[in-house]
């Protein structure tokens, strides 16, 4: 007896039905439509938000919720739900670096004297720290949610560094010497480095872009370049100048050793005819960048100040050096460990808010920070999320992926920011979606691309079967 013959499209009697596709696995990347990367538009408009302006109040405390704060919720929102209903998974790894500054954070709320007054720090902590890169490590799934964060990042720094020139060129910036030269883009005097910090995380971006890309793309990534750096200079800020330079110099080395040797030698030439009298306001960036050596020993007071908070968070660290004494503690002991010489405000003025004096309620030096307010256990955590995202970004090298390039350029450079410098106003949340991009360049492997092929043709009915397609 013969087997029937299959004539029509439907299954003939006792026929097995062809199983269902299997569903993708979790945390594989899709590259097509989809709910998780589509989430990435979400990381997007939350690094949008950074650039709206705060406002002309401001918080005695330190303690304010910006825009970016609260799209920043939504966006961990999200991100819990896909992980809650399976679509994607942390890597053990980045979950055990991030999970240990949270406990040392929650440790040293718990042991403050003042528990009260350090949970505002703690919900700091885990925003910016923990939640908010995990959550953007999470949504990244592929190279095109990629591509979405990173171009955010690359328009809020551009449109941040050209309103930055406006400012410098029109005398409405922040005030410098008695003049508002000052670039400071949308943040204005009261964030003084919000907007050289924007630029300077865009620059990471746009130089990758710049090293891998080819034709009209690689010209017009150099031009956006030039755009950054310009407000970068302007901005006057020598910390940027310093930490953003290592970051890009990282880059390039990467890439090229030889690229990098070039680009020093023609930045340099660059640098000396800028300052050297031409340009928007070179005599006031010839005064900044020859401070940035008199720093060492001529210090200004700003400088000066600095150094003697430095000591004043190591001296707070003696008193309780494991635990510290509790986050967002540092400026109610600030005065009893600090000399007369120090002073414990600043002074900031531009069109918009006016003079103000600011208190400084940091060392700024985020280890420092970190070591006063959370001791030995905190500084610890702090010390290897940082070693330990290093580590697995040079055990991993890919000078061909853009990811991978972004990430260990901004890796090195607030490893080196952080020694003159802490967080603090709106641009946390972007340092918080730059360290997602680092955490997911080290320890998130993309799913390859996979383009959906088209169904073989099929015979007419009764005919031989399916017609195979010709090889190319």
């Amino acid at each position: 007896m013969t087997a029937p013959h299959l004539t029509g499209t439907g299954p003939g009697p006792g026929t097995p039905r062809p199983a269902p596709p299997a569903p993708p696995a979790p945390g594989a990347g899709s590259g097509g439509g989809g709910t998780a990367p589509r989430a990435s538009w979400l990381i997007a408009a939350t690094v949008l938000c950074v650039a709206i302006p705060p406002g002309t109040a401001s918080s005695a405390d330190g303690v304010q919720a910006t825009v970016s704060d609260l799209a920043s919720v939504g966006l961990v929102a999200v991100a819990a739900a896909l992980a809650v209903t399976g679509r994607t998974r942390p890597s053990g790894t980045a979950m055990a670096l991030l999970g240990a500054v949270a406990c040392a954070a929650a440790l040293s709320t718990a042991c403050s004297p003042h528990p009260l007054d350090s949970l505002p720090g703690y919900l700091r902590v885990l925003q910016i720290f923990v939640l908010v890169p995990l959550a953007v490590t999470l949504l990244v799934r592929d190279r095109r949610d990629f591509a979405v964060t990173a171009a955010a990042v690359a328009v809020v720094g551009v449109g941040e560094a050209g309103y930055g020139i406006w400012q410098a060129a029109t005398g409405t910036g922040a005030s410098y010497a008695g003049r508002d030269v000052r670039a400071v883009g949308t943040f204005g005097a009261t964030d003084v480095m919000g907007m050289a910090t924007v630029a300077g995380f865009a620059a990471f971006v746009v130089v990758a872009v710049a090293l891998l890309a080819r034709g009209a793309a690689r010209v017009a990534a150099w031009a956006v370049l030039g755009v950054l750096a310009a407000g970068l200079l302007l901005s006057l800020s020598r910390g940027s100048w310093i930490a953003v330079g290592i970051g890009v110099l990282t880059i390039m080395v990467c890439v090229s050793l030889r690229l990098a040797l070039r680009t020093v030698l023609l930045v340099t030439a660059a640098l000396i005819i800028v300052v050297g009298g031409l340009g928007v306001g070179s005599a006031t960036l010839a005064e900044r960048a020859r401070s940035v050596v008199a720093s060492v020993d001529q210090p200004d007071q700003s400088v000066s100040d600095r150094y003697g908070l430095w000591q004043s968070a190591v001296a707070i660290w003696q008193d309780r050096p494991l635990t510290g004494v509790g986050v967002k503690n540092f400026a109610g002991y600030r005065d009893a460990h600090s000399s007369l010489a120090v002073s414990f405000a600043g002074e900031t003025a531009d069109p918009v808010h006016g003079y103000q004096r600011q208190p400084l309620l940091s060392p700024h030096n985020q280890y420092l920070l970190v070591l006063a307010e959370q001791g030995v256990v905190g500084v610890t955590a702090l010390l290897g999320l940082l070693v330990g995202l290093a580590s697995a970004l040079g055990a991993r090298p890919r000078p061909d992926d853009p990811r991978w390039l972004v990430g260990a350029g901004f890796t090195v450079s607030i490893m080196v920011n952080f020694l003159y410098s802490d967080l603090g106003g709106p641009t946390s949340v972007l340092f918080a979606v730059m360290l997602g991009l680092a955490v997911n360049a080290a320890f998130h492997t993309f799913a390859p691309d996979r383009t959906p092929r088209r169904p073989p043709r099929l015979a007419p009915a009764g005919g031989p079967g399916p017609i195979p397609r010709p090889r190319r």
